[in-house]
């Protein structure tokens, strides 16, 4: 496999003002993202180009399918049920009730089932914010949250090792990829260490999924490009470069699941970088990486 033979195509110029969470759904053949400003959940069909908005009534940052059917998302400070045709949440968990400007940022399912999300506290610009003020929590299949800890600065990229036995997890602001013992059976972590250190002009660790082969893809805020890390050696292994700054999240998809979907932002670029970057916000697809993804898992409750 060549690096020549990767392409990277705008198949969504959707402007989003922040895309997020892509999630692959292999039953429809969509790919599902949020725009988390625009309170705005899209699920754009790959056969037929079709997309499907549905708004909020307050900003969504991440989704996840669930096992009986359409969705959970993490909508402001709420964990929530999604009904896709009726275009309806019904509230599961609140957290941080304790902290109004507080809001929920990227989450994943485990493979146990389970909902894990982080917080972060108000921006006053992208990436700007009060520090220290989210948590990183999970909802289990009974709908009882339970926290990990707190002190996060902005809650991001998160996945498992294919035995189940270690969780990583982004805190942007950190600039790492931190790893944890994870305990599938209770959903415990323990013994935080750092497998990455993100250099300069790689910028803001984001989103991030793990392929067949055990490696991690970071999409790299502001850096315009995602990443391929081993998280045994602590080495990049790729770099791959889109046409756009502020990259924000990365999923497999498709066929095999051997593309790759990457979400971008539009807020917090000046006059001058959105004319140089025209698909800045759009939905990106990379083929040709030569590696596979896997299925995401469902909410199990």
């Amino acid at each position: 496999m060549t690096m020549s033979s990767i392409k990277i195509e705008c198949v969504l110029p959707e402007n989003c003002r922040c895309g997020e969470s892509p999630v692959w759904e292999e039953a429809s053949n969509s790919l599902l993202f949020v725009d988390i400003p625009a309170k705005k959940i899209c699920r754009w069909d790959s056969l037929t180009k079709q997309v499907q908005r549905v708004i909020m009534d307050a900003p969504v940052s991440s989704l996840a399918l669930r096992q009986s059917g359409d969705y959970v998302a993490t909508i402001g400070t709420k964990f929530c049920a999604l009904n896709w045709a009726d275009q309806s949440a019904v509230v599961l968990a609140t957290v941080d009730k304790d902290k109004k400007n507080n809001r929920f940022n990227d989450g994943k399912v485990d493979p146990a089932g389970r909902y894990f999300a982080g917080t972060m506290g108000e921006e006053t610009a992208p990436a700007v914010m009060e520090r220290h003020q989210g948590s990183l929590y999970s909802l289990f299949p009974d709908h009882h949250v339970k926290k990990y800890f707190d002190q996060v600065d902005i809650s991001n990229g998160l996945d498992w090792s294919l035995d189940h036995k270690i969780f990583y997890y982004i805190d942007s602001l950190s600039y790492s990829v931190d790893a944890f013992d994870y305990d599938l059976q209770t959903g415990q972590i323990s013994n935080r260490r750092s497998v990455y250190k993100l250099e300069k002009e790689e910028q803001i660790p984001d989103g991030m999924c793990i392929d067949t082969e055990g490696k991690l893809w970071v999409a790299c805020y502001n850096g315009g490009r995602v990443i391929r890390l081993d998280p045994e050696t602590g080495k990049r292994l790729q770099t791959v470069k889109l046409p756009v700054d502020k990259t924000t999240s990365c999923c497999f998809g498709g066929k095999d699941y051997s593309e790759m979907y990457v979400t971008c932002a539009r807020d917090g670029l000046d006059p001058d970088s959105l004319l140089r970057q025209p698909e800045a916000g759009g939905i990106f697809k990379i083929t040709g990486l030569g590696v596979k993804g896997i299925a995401p898992y469902p909410y199990a409750g």
